[in-house]
C-alpha cells in the first residue's frame, strides 16, 4: 500500500504539493508582514517620545487608522452579503436580510423572473466585449475630463473583466395600462454584485476596482413595434432614479479609499453612469435598420416639474462653538434622476429660508422620485442633515403639492417643498397663460416652454485645414444653457443622431444658436441662428428632419435637424375657470401682489390718489371695536367678489408708475405692465382707503397706513408701509425722526425683523416701503404682525411713539385679496 502510494504520488500529488507550498509561503509572508507592522508601530511611538512631540501627533494617526479600518470592515461586510445574494437562488435570498429581498416579495404586480436570470447567465460571457467598448469609448474620455478638474491627469483603463457572476433581476413588472399600442414598457429590479476586475492608471499610479455593485430600477421600452422580424424596432434602457453604486479600490490607489478622499473618484463614476443611462439620459439600441433614429433617440419628456424649496426648520446642529454645539450652515440638493439643483448656503441657522426655484424634466411620471438632501457646508467634508423623498406620481396626480416633509437619517428636522406639475401642450394659445404664470412668480429663471432639438447629421462641411477632413462637433445654446454633441473624426458628413432639450423663458424672444466647430483647430466652420418665434407659426409647433443652410460655410453645406416646441400648461384641475369669479379674483390678486412687491419708495402713489377722498365710513379706525373691523372686512370682501374679470382688468388699466418684469414680453401683451392702483379708484381686490386722514387716532399718537396681503401662489406675506400721519408734536424744538419696525409673532426673531428708513424731522412721514415674508398659509393664520413706530432721537435707545398688532387670520389676507387701511397707534404699555 505504501509502495502504491509512492508510485501514484509522482502523477497525482504535484498540484496538491504546490498548493501546500503556496499556503506555507502565504503564511510566512503574513507573519513577516505582521512583524514588520509591529516594528514600525513601536518605532514610530519611540521616535515621537524621543523627539518630545505632543501626544496629538500619535493619537491623530491612530484615530484615522481605526476609523479607516472600521469603515472598510463595514463596506466589506455589506459587499460580501450583496455578493452572496447575487449568486444565490430565490430560497437563499428570502432567508437573507429583509431589506435585501427581491421586489416580487413586496409588490404583487411584480413577477418572478428566474427564467430571465438563467438567460443572463448564459449570455453574460458574451457581454464582456460590448461592455469593454462602452467603457473604453464613452466612459473613459469623460472620466479623464472630470479628473482633470481635480488636477488628476493620466486616467486610463488597462484591463476590464466583468467576471462570471451576471446581474440578477429581482422582479419584473410589465405595464399593460396607459401604454401606447406601439410600445412595450417593463421595469426590472436590477442588482449586480459581480466579481469584475478592472484596472486603471491615474497620475502614474496603478490601481483597480473590485467588488463593483449597482442596484436600481431599470426601465426597458421596446418601440416601435413593427410587422417584420424582429418585431421590435429598438430598445430604450435607463434607470428611473440614480442607482446605488459601491465598489472597492485596490492597488496603490487603495490609499485613496478613505472617507473624503475616495469621494472624488466615486462621485465621478456615479456621474458617468448617470450621464449614460439615468433619466433624462437613455441608452438607445436600434434593432432594425428600417427604424429611423429619430423615433428612439429624440428626447420625449412627459412634462416639467417646477420645484420651490421654501425653507427648513428644526435642523440638527452640526457646527462646534465655544459653548458646545452651535448651529449649521445648511444648503439643499434637489435630485430628479440625473438632474441636480443646489440652493445657496444659509450661514449659522437651523431654520433656513432658501426661497429657491428650479425646474426638472420628467420623462416617466410613474417610477421617478424627487430627493431632497440637506447638508451642512463645512470647510472639510459636508455633513448630512437629512433627506426626504417625494414620488413624482403624487404630484402629477394632484397637479400641485405644498408640504412639509420629515427628514430621514436625522434626529429631527423638516423641509418645506412646493411642487407644480406642467404638462406639454402644442397649442400656441397656451403661451399667454404660461407667461402670466412666470410674471406672477417674479422669478426670472422660470420657463414657459420646452424646446427639443434632434441633430441628425450635416453634409458638405468645409475643410478646417488644407487637404484635411475636419473633426466636427456641434455646440447648441439657448439662453445660458449649452449642450454639445460628440466628436466625429475625419469627416465632412458627420452623423450625430443626438437629441437635446432646453427650457425656454419666452419663445417670442429667445433664439437657438448652433456652431459647428473643428476639434483640431478650434475654428468655427459653420453656424446657425434660429429664431424660436418662427417655430410658433409651424403646424404643431415642430419641424421634422429638415435641412438648414449653415452660415460661414459653403452654399452646399446643410444641417439636418428636427425641432419641437411645447408650451408648459398647468394640470387641468388647477386651471382657473373663466366662469368662476372667486377663483379668478384670487388669481388676479396674486398678480396684483406680485406687481405691488416690485414697487420701492414710490411717491407717485400719493399723487395719483389726490382728490379721491371717500367717506369716513369707507375705512376702519382704531377707535372702532374689533367687531366693527371684522364686519367691515366682511362687507368689503362681498363687494370685491361682485367684480368680474372684465371689471378687474378695466380698473387695473388705470396708469400708475410703471415697473419692469424681465420675464414678461411687453410687446406681446400689447400694453406695458403697470403697478396696481391701490386708491379708491383702483381695483377692488384691496380695501378702499383714503390717502390722507385728519384724525390722530383714539390714543392721540397718530395713525399709520398699511397694506397687508398674502400671495397664495408665491407663499409670501406682503406688507407695505405707506405713511404715518398726525404724530403729536409735544416739543417744537424736538421734532421726531420716525421709522417703523415690523416683527412676526409669535417669536419676534431676528429673521422676521424688518425696518424702514428714518425720515428726519417729520410728523407726517411717507415711506412707501415694501417688505416680504416667506410663510405658508398654515403658519399665516396663527401669526400676528407687530408694528412699532419709533423715533431715532434720544440718548437712551429709540423711544417708542406707538404700536399696533394685526391679526393675520383675516380671510381677506389669507385669500389673497389684501387689506389697505389706516390703523391707530396705541401706547406700548397696552401690548405688554
Amino acid at each position: 500500500m505504501a509502495g502504491a502510494s509512492k508510485e501514484l504520488s509522482p502523477e497525482q500529488s504535484p498540484p496538491e504539493a504546490s498548493e501546500v507550498a503556496r499556503t506555507k509561503d502565504d503564511s510566512v509572508m503574513s507573519l513577516l508582514y505582521s512583524f514588520a507592522k509591529k516594528v514600525v508601530t513601536v518605532g514610530i511611538i519611540y521616535f515621537v517620545g524621543y523627539m518630545g512631540w505632543s501626544v496629538a501627533w500619535l493619537i491623530t494617526p491612530v484615530i484615522l487608522s481605526v476609523a479607516r479600518e472600521s469603515w472598510r470592515k463595514t463596506n466589506d461586510t455589506r459587499r460580501s452579503v450583496a455578493k452572496a445574494s447575487a449568486v444565490a437562488n430565490d430560497k437563499d435570498v428570502i432567508l437573507a436580510r429583509l431589506h435585501d429581498l427581491p421586489a416580487w416579495v413586496f409588490f404583487p404586480d411584480v413577477e418572478r423572473c428566474e427564467w430571465l436570470n438563467r438567460i443572463l447567465k448564459q449570455v453574460w460571457p458574451n457581454a464582456n466585449f460590448y461592455a469593454k467598448n462602452l467603457i473604453k469609448e464613452s466612459i473613459e474620455p469623460n472620466i479623464q475630463q472630470a479628473m482633470a478638474g481635480y488636477k488628476l491627469n493620466g486616467f486610463k483603463f488597462d484591463r476590464m473583466i466583468l467576471g462570471t457572476i451576471p446581474p440578477r433581476i429581482g422582479g419584473v413588472k410589465v405595464y399593460d395600462k396607459n401604454v401606447s399600442r406601439n410600445e412595450i414598457i417593463m421595469d426590472l429590479d436590477l442588482f449586480y454584485a459581480g466579481d469584475c476586475d478592472i484596472s486603471f492608471a491615474l497620475s502614474g499610479l496603478r490601481g483597480g476596482i473590485k467588488d463593483f455593485q449597482i442596484h436600481g430600477t431599470v426601465r426597458v421600452i421596446m418601440k416601435p413595434l413593427i410587422s417584420q422580424m424582429p418585431l421590435i424596432g429598438g430598445l430604450q434602457i435607463f434607470f428611473l432614479n440614480n442607482p446605488n453604486i459601491d465598489f472597492n479600490l485596490v492597488g496603490v490607489v487603495d490609499l485613496l479609499d478613505m472617507p473624503g478622499l475616495s469621494d472624488i473618484l466615486r462621485k465621478i463614476i456615479v456621474e458617468q453612469v448617470a450621464a449614460i443611462m439615468v433619466l433624462p439620459n437613455k441608452l438607445p439600441i436600434v434593432l432594425s435598420d428600417g427604424v429611423p433614429a429619430l423615433s428612439l433617440k429624440m428626447p420625449e419628456p412627459e412634462g416639467v416639474l417646477r420645484i420651490h424649496v421654501v425653507e427648513a426648520k428644526d435642523l440638527m446642529k452640526k457646527d462646534i462653538s465655544v459653548l458646545g454645539k452651535g448651529k449649521s450652515d445648511p444648503y439643499a440638493i434637489i435630485s430628479v434622476g440625473a438632474q441636480q439643483f443646489r440652493t445657496q448656503t444659509i450661514d449659522n441657522t437651523v431654520n433656513p429660508k432658501w426661497d429657491y426655484w428650479c425646474e426638472a424634466l420628467i420623462h416617466a411620471e410613474s417610477g421617478q422620485a424627487l430627493q431632497a438632501v440637506i447638508n451642512d457646508e463645512d470647510a472639510g467634508e459636508d455633513e448630512l442633515l437629512g433627506r426626504a423623498t417625494v414620488e413624482i406620481s403624487s404630484v402629477t396626480k394632484n397637479g400641485e403639492i405644498d408640504t412639509w416633509l420629515t427628514l430621514e437619517q436625522a434626529k429631527h428636522g423638516l423641509v418645506h417643498l412646493r411642487m407644480t406639475w406642467f404638462r406639454l401642450s402644442s397649442e400656441k394659445s397656451d403661451l399667454k397663460a404660461a407667461l402670466e404664470e412666470t410674471q406672477h412668480l417674479r422669478v426670472t429663471s422660470m420657463s414657459t416652454a420646452l424646446l427639443t432639438v434632434f441633430i441628425d447629421s450635416a453634409k458638405n462641411l468645409p475643410q478646417a485645414r488644407q487637404q484635411s477632413q475636419p473633426d466636427p462637433y456641434l455646440v447648441l445654446s439657448v439662453g445660458k444653457k449649452n449642450e454639445q454633441t460628440s466628436v466625429q473624426m475625419r469627416t465632412d458628413a458627420p452623423v450625430w443622431e443626438q437629441g437635446f432639450t432646453f427650457l425656454v423663458g419666452n419663445p417670442d424672444n429667445d433664439t437657438l444658436q448652433l456652431k459647428v466647430i473643428d476639434q483640431k483647430t478650434g475654428n468655427t466652420i459653420g453656424s446657425l441662428t434660429y429664431i424660436l418665434s418662427a417655430l410658433m407659426e409651424k403646424k404643431n409647433l415642430e419641424i421634422m428632419s429638415q435641412p438648414f443652410q449653415l452660415q460661414k460655410s459653403g452654399p452646399e453645406t446643410k444641417l439636418i435637424m428636427s425641432l419641437s416646441l411645447r408650451i408648459l400648461k398647468r394640470h387641468r384641475e388647477q386651471e382657473v375657470s373663466v366662469g368662476s369669479p372667486d377663483r379668478a379674483s384670487v388669481s388676479e390678486a396674486d398678480s396684483v401682489l406680485s406687481r405691488t412687491s416690485s414697487i420701492r419708495t414710490s411717491t407717485s402713489l400719493s399723487q395719483s390718489q389726490a382728490g379721491q377722498q371717500p367717506s369716513a365710513d369707507a375705512h376702519p379706525t382704531q377707535g372702532e371695536s374689533g367687531t366693527g373691523l371684522a364686519h367691515q372686512g366682511s362687507v368689503r370682501k362681498q363687494e370685491s367678489r361682485k367684480s368680474t374679470n372684465s371689471a378687474i382688468l378695466e380698473q387695473m388699466s388705470i396708469q400708475e408708475e410703471p415697473f419692469v418684469v424681465s420675464t414678461l414680453n411687453t410687446a406681446m401683451m400689447g400694453t406695458p405692465p403697470r403697478s396696481p392702483n391701490l386708491s379708491e379708484g383702483g381695483t377692488e381686490l384691496l380695501r378702499r382707503s383714503p390717502s390722507t386722514t385728519s384724525s390722530a387716532g383714539s390714543a392721540g399718537l397718530g395713525r399709520i397706513q398699511l397694506t397687508v396681503a398674502f400671495s397664495v401662489q408665491r407663499q409670501r406675506l406682503l406688507v407695505i408701509v405707506h405713511k404715518i400721519s398726525n404724530i403729536p408734536l409735544k416739543d417744537p424744538s424736538n421734532i421726531p425722526d420716525p421709522y417703523v419696525k415690523l416683527y412676526l409673532l409669535p417669536g419676534r426673531s431676528k429673521e422676521s425683523k424688518r425696518k424702514t428708513a428714518v425720515v428726519k424731522d417729520n410728523c407726517d412721514p411717507v415711506f412707501d416701503t415694501t417688505f416680504e415674508y416667506i410663510i405658508s398659509n398654515a403658519e399665516l393664520v396663527n401669526s400676528e404682525l407687530e408694528v412699532t413706530v419709533c423715533t431715532q432721537k434720544g440718548f437712551f435707545g429709540s423711544p417708542v411713539i406707538g404700536m399696533q398688532k394685526l391679526m393675520l387670520n383675516d380671510p381677506d389676507i389669507s385669500s389673497g385679496q389684501g387689506i389697505k387701511a389706516w390703523y391707530d397707534l396705541l401706547p406700548e404699555s397696552k401690548f405688554e
